[in-house]
């Protein structure tokens, strides 16, 4: 698992970002339906965290870039899929744990009542913790530092590697969006079980995370 695809396959499970993708939900339960708040608020939210994902993701492919080496040896060498299989085991492991979230999403909707430039900020703030925080995210960077393609090509290639890793984020906006206009829809009974049973829905979203890592470094392995 080399090069582009790679990098832009673990930019795909960086999209699994359970806390954003619970604050878009959050805000489309709270908003009015009228007056297109809703669209307002999460379209300035996501810009927001995707201008974060892609700003920390430009800093960390300088970086990756003036190691060199030490990044080429680590890339294709086995020790980058070793890592890969023990994060994926080890998210699975602390999923069991459970854990909610929900005071913290409670304290980010504060500045998210109303589309404003608080709302952009938000979400350039989520997007540099998220993806600061997330093991992918450095990873799919490696890939893309050790992928032998010119640095005109890499560098081009942020702007698509933060707009997979807010794919699924910028989905479920779109979800919540059709509920809210289609309650009754078998999309809305969907989102409706979802939000009966969030520990079963962020479980599964968790463990899907686990075993694409390890399938990941399986295949790097190979």
């Amino acid at each position: 698992m080399t090069g582009v695809l790679g990098a832009l396959s673990l930019a795909f499970i960086d999209s699994i970002n359970l806390l954003l993708i619970a604050v878009i939900v959050a805000v489309g339960i709270l908003a009015p339906r009228a007056g297109g708040r809703f669209g307002k608020i999460t379209g300035l939210l996501i810009a927001g965290d995707w201008l974060g994902v892609a700003g920390l993701a430009l800093i960390m492919l300088l970086i990756f870039d003036s190691l060199g080496e030490a990044v080429q040896r680590i890339v294709n060498g086995p020790i980058f899929g070793i890592v890969l299989i023990a994060t994926g085991v080890l998210t699975g492991l602390l999923a069991l744990r459970g854990g909610d979230n929900s005071a913290l999403v409670n304290r980010i909707l504060a500045p998210l009542r109303s589309p404003n430039p608080l709302t952009v900020l938000t979400g350039f703030i989520l997007g540099l913790v998220q993806s600061a925080t997330s093991a992918p995210f450095y990873g799919g960077l490696m890939l893309l530092s050790a992928a032998g393609v010119d640095p005109a090509t890499r560098y081009a290639t942020i702007p698509l590697y933060a707009t997979v890793a807010l794919s699924l984020p910028t989905l479920t906006a779109l979800l919540v969006a059709w509920v809210r206009a289609k309650p009754e829809s078998a999309a809305g009974r969907a989102f409706d079980w979802a939000r009966a049973n969030p520990q079963t829905v962020s479980l599964a979203a968790t463990w899907a995370v686990s075993f694409l890592l390890i399938v990941l470094g399986v295949v790097h392995l190979l």
